[in-house]
This record gives C-alpha cells, sequence and structure tokens, in this order.
C-alpha cells in the first residue's frame, strides 16, 4: 500500500510533480503538518481519463483584467445580491483585479485604448471619439461642429460619347478653329470652308468657301450667338450671320493672318501674325477704331473677361498682357511663362482671377489676381498647355495639352487635385470649346476628329450628365 502511496495518480514528470501545490480548499493556516508531494497528489481526486497515456503540458492563462469583457455580458451576474460565492468564484475565473458585475447607472469607462475591437455591444462611453459617431451626428442638425464624411470623388466618363470626322483640320498650335455658340452651334473651319453643325439635329451646314488664295485661320461666336467672325489667311475679318448664311462684314487692317478673336459686347478684338491687337466696332463704319501695340511677336491668345473691362492677350514672344479700354499701353505685362501664351481663361466665379498655359518649354498652368499683377498659383502639367476653359457650374477648370501626352485634363480650384485625365486623340489636342449649358466640351487635333465629353456637372443636379439620345455613338463626317 506504501508503494501505491507513492505512486502519483497524475502522469507528469518528477520535476513538476514537486511544484504542484493542491492544497485542498478550507485548510486552515493552523495545520499541524505538510504531506508529501507524493501523498498531496495522491489525495487528488482521480477524474475520468479516454486515455491512460495522457500527456499534460504547460498552457498559457492570459490575463483578463485588462480585457473589456463588460462589452460582451461575460461578468453580468445573475443574481442581483453580491454573494461571497460571486466573488470566489469571479477571482478564481478572472484574477483577483478582475472589474466588478455591471450595475445600473453610468457605464463604465473602457480600459482598452481601441475603441472598435471586437465591438459587438454598443459602448456608449465611447460613442464620442468613434469615427462612425462623427458620422451620424453632422445630419443631427443640432448645430456642433463635427467633421462630415469625404465625399466620392465624382465620377468623369473616360471616352467620348460623340466622334466627328473633320477632315482638313490644320495642326497649327497658333490658330483658333473651333467654337460653339450659346445657340448650341459648333462652328469648325476646314481649309478654306467654314462648316457649321447643329447639336440639337446634328444637321451640317456649308457656311462659306474663302476660296483657294485664303484659308480659315479663327472662328469664334458673338455672345448672342447669332453672329460668326472669321479670322483669314490674308489678314482680313469677316462677319457672317449664320441665320441667313450671308457676309454682312468685311474689315481690314492686319498685314497677315488673323489666327485669334474674342468677342466683347460690342467690340470685336482681333490678333494677328503682325503683332497687333484691333478693336472692331461693328456699330461704325471703320475697319477698326483702336490698335494695341505690345507683343514682339505673333499674339495667339485673345479673352476678354466677363464684365468687358480687361483684354487678356497672349503671344509667341512668352507675354501674358492686360489691357483696357482707356489705355493703348497694357496695365500689367505678366513675363513668368518661358514658351508661348495660347491658352488664357477668365474666371466666372471670382472677378479679376486670369488662368494662362505655357507652350512646350513651359508647361505650366499660372493663375493671376489681376488688381495686383500677383501670381497666385503655378502648377507643371508635364505637357504643352494648349488650351483653358473654366466651367461655369463648378469651380473647375479643363485644359487640353500637346507634346508629349495630348491629354485632356480637368482640374479642381484652388485646390488643382486631377478630377480627370482623358485620352484619345493621337495629336496634340489644339482646339477646346464649351456647350451652352457647360456640361459637356469638344476637342478637336490634327489627327482631324472632333470629339465631344461630358466632364462637367449640371447646376441643379452636380451629377455627370447621361447620354438621352441626342448624340450617337457612331463616328460621323463633318462634312
Amino acid at each position: 500500500m506504501a508503494a501505491a502511496d507513492a505512486k502519483p495518480r497524475l502522469n507528469v514528470p518528477p520535476s513538476m510533480a514537486a511544484a504542484l501545490r493542491l492544497d485542498p480548499v478550507g485548510a486552515g493556516a493552523g495545520a499541524s503538518s505538510s504531506p508529501s508531494p507524493s501523498r498531496r497528489l495522491a489525495e487528488t481526486p482521480k477524474t475520468p481519463s479516454p486515455s491512460k497515456t495522457t500527456t499534460y503540458s504547460d498552457r498559457f492563462i492570459p490575463c483578463r483584467s485588462s480585457s473589456r469583457l463588460h462589452n460582451f455580458a461575460l461578468l453580468d451576474s445573475p443574481s442581483k445580491d453580491d454573494t461571497t460565492y460571486s466573488r470566489l468564484l469571479r477571482a478564481e475565473l478572472f484574477g483577483p483585479d478582475s472589474p466588478r458585475p455591471a450595475t445600473p447607472g453610468p457605464a463604465p469607462a473602457p480600459a482598452s485604448p481601441n475603441t472598435n475591437l471586437f465591438r459587438f455591444k454598443k459602448d456608449h462611453s465611447s460613442a464620442a471619439t468613434s469615427p462612425f459617431a462623427a458620422q451620424h451626428d453632422c445630419t443631427a442638425g443640432s448645430g456642433e461642429t463635427t467633421a462630415s464624411p469625404q465625399k466620392p470623388p465624382r465620377k468623369v466618363p473616360k471616352t467620348p460619347h460623340k466622334v466627328l470626322d473633320a477632315p482638313s483640320l490644320q495642326d497649327d498650335f497658333y490658330l483658333n478653329l473651333v467654337d460653339w455658340s450659346s445657340q448650341n452651334m459648333l462652328a469648325v473651319g476646314l481649309g478654306t470652308c467654314v462648316y457649321l453643325w447643329s447639336a440639337s439635329n446634328s444637321k451640317v451646314t456649308k457656311l462659306c468657301d474663302l476660296g483657294p488664295r485664303d484659308s480659315v485661320c479663327a472662328v469664334h461666336w458673338s455672345r448672342e450667338g447669332s453672329y460668326l467672325a472669321i479670322g483669314t489667311g490674308l489678314g482680313d475679318v469677316q462677319i457672317w450671320d449664320s441665320s441667313r448664311c450671308k457676309r454682312i462684314r468685311n474689315m481690314g487692317g492686319h498685314q497677315t493672318r488673323t489666327g485669334v478673336l474674342a468677342w466683347s459686347s460690342c467690340i470685336l478684338s482681333s490678333g494677328s501674325r503682325d503683332k497687333n491687337i484691333l478693336q472692331h466696332d461693328i456699330r461704325v463704319p471703320r475697319d477698326y477704331v483702336s490698335m494695341f501695340s505690345g507683343h514682339r511677336s505673333e499674339v495667339c491668345g485673345l479673352k476678354w473677361s466677363h464684365d468687358d473691362r480687361e483684354l487678356a492677350s497672349g503671344g509667341n514672344d512668352n507675354q501674358l498682357l492686360v489691357w483696357n479700354q482707356r489705355s493703348q499701353q497694357p496695365v500689367l505685362r505678366l513675363t513668368e511663362h518661358t514658351a508661348a501664351v495660347k491658352a488664357i481663361a477668365w474666371s466666372p466665379h471670382q472677378q479679376g482671377l486670369l488662368a494662362s498655359g505655357g507652350g512646350t518649354a513651359d508647361r505650366c498652368i499660372r493663375f493671376w489676381n489681376t488688381a495686383n499683377g500677383n501670381v497666385l498659383n503655378s502648377i507643371d502639367t508635364g505637357s504643352q498647355v494648349c488650351n483653358l476653359a473654366w466651367c461655369k457650374n463648378v469651380n473647375e477648370l479643363v485644359s487640353t495639352h500637346g507634346y508629349s501626352q495630348n491629354q485632356i485634363m480637368v482640374w479642381k480650384y484652388p485646390s488643382m487635385s486631377k478630377v480627370a485625365t482623358l485620352t484619345g486623340h493621337t495629336m496634340r489636342v489644339l482646339y477646346l470649346a464649351s456647350s451652352p449649358d457647360g456640361q459637356t466640351i469638344v476637342t478637336g487635333a490634327g489627327d482631324e476628329t472632333l470629339r465631344f465629353w461630358n466632364i462637367f456637372p449640371s447646376v441643379k443636379t452636380q451629377t455627370p450628365v447621361r447620354d438621352i439620345g441626342l448624340w450617337s455613338f457612331s463616328r460621323s463626317h463633318i462634312r
């Protein structure tokens, strides 16, 4: 019997048998003597085991004192009174420093800094610090300043919804051969002819043919959309009535080709390779009423401000000049560009804000405050800037580019973050015009195509325009 007592009931290594102290509960402090390790093991109640050769090893018991177990309702006691048995059971299961059971009243402060860890139960104490709480509170209308959820980026179609063949569309950086009227009529200069394309019914009309000795260098609609100005290779400026397909004026004054035109309310400005800008008043019989001489090379960019107070001109001399009607000298001479300045656009959202783009050696879009001539911002686009146009519905602008990407880029102002980059033209995107509603643009290139893109939202819906059948997806010819 002594041999049986010396043999431990548990199959553990002898080195561990001495360390195991399984004292029975309730052993008093005044016990006379401590039994031997083998005796203590023999007095342990026998537990049925599926195998006689069970091997026990060390196991890790984590400390539960820092866990947020109250979120899982593991510490809630079914009884209302905190008995001695409950305290002992809780201490044995969760450690001597475990939190007390949940009681009615304010929820206890969380012990873990991670407020979203295994969050199956709503924790009112951490609702203020949760990133999801700010999203719900921003619509509560309480007037408190909370972070609003970030809007998803606006989706811009990456492909044109309409492509027109435009044979003989010239690949010349200094010409301006495409314009869109307020009456939804597109004018395109192709060789010696000007064609009109109706965006309402896709009807094509041949407006004029200048003959074999001349060529079309610029087209530009008046603001009401009934008259079209045409700049010719011989230096003339012609005014045509589009409804009757009849020429009503022919004005001279330039010594060589007229490559750029700009209408104000009643004044038509023309820029030429002869370096001059002429002001034509169609209400008087004279060919021009004044001349602006400030550029040292061909004038290739020309835009009136929306209030008709200032005229911006860009030239192949890398200069951007700002004029007014009361002076024969430029009020601003901006020389930061290092290449030809063709791309010019006035902001419809902020008075005195002017954007300009430089050619291949410059590649930058610069923003100017024309009240003092300061540069507000400058962005290197990585390629030649051919055109700029501001959207009248939202504070965004579009730029078209040449060497070497031939892309179309939509920018958000003033952050100048890219909204979209569109590709499709195989040559420089030299021509750009906007639709009357401000949602669609048309681009032209030396690849002899015109491409229509829905890139801007409408004023009311602020969502991209859907194709409702007005345009066909097939390629058609403009002549």
